[in-house]
Order: C-alpha cells, then structure tokens, then sequence
C-alpha cells in the first residue's frame, strides 16, 4: 500500500526493513558515532561521584527535547524552580521539569526490570503530561504543519493496531541480531514516531526512549548524554527525514542524521563534563586556600556543582551539615565570591555563577 498522508498508516511496515540500511555510508558513521559514544561514556566512568552530571545534564536535555515541541523555558528559569520551593511556575518550565522527571523514573524502571516496554513508554508519558491517558483510543489524530497547517502524517489508528505494532517494536528492539545498536536506535526512534502511541507528549517520549536504549544497552552507564541539542539545531531536517522514510521509504539520510546526532552530542557532552570537572577542580583548590578546612570539604563542593543554585536544605540532605552549619557554610562561599546569595521569595538560593554560565553556553 503506497503512503497516504490523509489515512491512517495501519500498515506502517514492521522492523528492521526491506531495504539496504547498511550502506557503506551509513555503516562509516555509525563507527565515528559509536568511537564518541565510548568515550563520553568513558570519561563518565573517571567521575568518582557522577552525580554531579545528573541534573544539569538531565534538565539541559530536558528543555531542549520540549523545545522542539515549542515548549520554551529559560536555564534561569528551570534551574531556579528545580532549586526553590515555590508554587509560581510557568507552564512551559513546569513541563520540562516533568520531563526530566520521566527520564530519571524511566532509567531506575529499566534498572529494576531492562526492558524498554508499551508499559514503561505510558509510565514516561503520563509523567511529562501528568494524567493517565493511555494509548490512544479515539479517531482524528493528525501530524500537521504547524506553519501551513496541512496533514503531512496520519499515523495508526485503534487501539489494538497501535499496541499490536507497538509490541513487535518491543520485540525488535530486545532483538539480540547483528545489527549495529546505533543503526537500531535510528530505526527505533522513527518506528515510534511513526506509530505515534498518544495523543500528546509522543516526540518527547521517543526521545527519552532512545537515550534509555543507549543505557540499556549499554552503551551508557548514565543518561547524560545532550542528545536533543542538535536535533534542535537542526529542527527542520529532523522532521523532513522522519517524513522521507514514510513517504519514500528514504532510511539512509535518516540513518545518517541520527547518528550525526548520536557523535555530535556525545562530543558536546563529553566536552561539557570535562569543563565542568575543571571548574569544580579549580573551585575546590580555591576554596581550599581562601577558607577553612571545614568549609572547603571535597563533598561541599561537589554538591554546588550539582545544579546552579543550592540553598542549605541540599546540604542537610546530604548529611554535610545541620541547618545552621549549612547556612554558614554557603555564605562563607558566598564571602569569597564562589556563590552568590539570591533572594527567591521567602528563601535565599546561592548561585554558582560560573557553573551557570557554563550551562549557558
């Protein structure tokens, strides 16, 4: 059955395709992807607390997967609400939270049980919309451009055909066969776009999927990789080459994209972490000299590396200090220019400054 962008693509082929998908291009990008790949994963391993990369990382990820969906926050914004106890949000920030919230839920699910289910991609997306909608079950959903409004995708419809494709994705991706897992998380992500499971949140759910595919597999320990950052940069191609593959079945630009996005956020990211150790390294001598030993403990100061802005319940969580050593021990770092006190309603933040005009970079 020929495309028809109008009718639901009930018979959205099932994976792996027909046609040749590892051409000699692909399969020489897929070798540059994997190599920086390995060594992002690797230097996270030289991290002794590797915590330090989990939420700067993760909330970086997160706002730029919602703003390919047009869901916009600012750093400020999303680092000052997941740090202070405030009920004023926007909208759009409340819904980048979540999505980090999903992906940290969905990588301790796929520790507990490794299995990238139907059930865990309705746990991610009831988490980022925060409701119990499940698969679709209601006739109408079209894939329109947002600038001309024309249909350019109906995908499947009926409950039945959408779980029922859904779970010959699941067996695809535990598929254990010889394919290259780069070259299967290209064919993974559009197969779920394709199949578009719900009604809202499925292109921030597909993307969660393909970096909890790199952890299980293995090819990640954490899911800190900035994957979104250039599937952002490049907006308009992604979309283009997710349609190519339902229109003419066109996989190897598709392919290409995916693992050019695959190198270029492990790159990204593996240079980010290095910045970030270099500057919590050089914070930590400083401190070391300007403060006293107490103050300037190796634990304090991984912990404002954390995330931009700490205030002393972090500390007290951590079991660094009790709440009145807390709060001394970040305005002696404030004293000395390493953070620097902000007043956010009733509470005072303590912004490291340095650390996030790195993250704004």
């Amino acid at each position: 059955m020929s495309f028809d962008p109008l009718v639901p693509y009930n018979d959205l082929p099932g994976l792996p395709p027909k046609a040749d998908i590892e051409t000699r291009n692909v399969l020489r990008k897929a070798i540059v992807a994997g190599r920086a790949l390995a060594e992002l994963k690797g230097l996270g391993e030289t991290i002794p607390n590797q915590a330090i990369l989990v939420n700067s990382l993760i909330l970086q990820e997160a706002r730029a997967s919602s703003e390919i969906e047009n869901i916009v926050t600012t750093n400020d914004a999303l680092f000052q609400a997941f740090s202070a106890k405030t009920t004023r949000i926007d909208p759009a920030t409340k819904e980048v939270l979540r999505y980090r919230e999903a992906l940290w839920e969905g990588y301790h699910a796929l520790k507990r049980r490794p299995l990238l289910s139907t059930d865990l991609f309705i746990r991610i997306v009831q988490t980022i919309k925060q409701d119990q909608a499940g698969i679709r079950n209601a006739p109408g959903t079209k894939v329109t451009n947002m600038h001309t409004g024309e249909i350019i995708f109906t995908p499947p419809a009926g409950p039945a055909v959408i779980r029922k494709k859904l779970k010959e994705l699941e067996d695809f991706i535990q598929d254990s066969g010889p394919l290259d897992p780069l070259i299967k998380l290209a064919l993974i992500h559009y197969q779920f776009e394709a199949i578009h499971p719900f009604f809202d949140g499925n292109g921030r759910t597909g993307r969660i999927v393909n970096i909890l595919y790199l952890v299980q597999t293995g090819l990640l320990d954490l899911p800190v990789i900035y994957l979104s950052k250039p599937i952002i940069e490049r907006k308009s191609d992604y979309y283009r080459m997710l349609r190519g593959v339902s229109v003419d079945g066109d996989w190897e630009p598709w392919i290409i994209f995916m693992l050019e996005a695959v190198e270029q956020a492990s790159v990204f990211s593996r240079q980010r972490i290095m910045d970030i150790r270099a500057l919590m390294l050089e914070t930590l001598e400083y401190a070391r000299q300007t403060l006293p030993g107490r103050v300037y403990s190796k634990e304090l100061i991984e912990l404002i590396f954390m995330q931009p802005y700490t205030k002393g319940q972090f500390l007290v969580n951590a079991g660094i200090a009790k709440r009145q050593t807390a709060a001394e021990y970040l305005k002696a770092l404030a004293d000395v220019g390493i953070l620097k006190g902000v007043k956010m309603g009733k509470e005072v933040l303590y912004l490291n400054e340095r650390l996030y005009a790195l993250l704004g970079k």
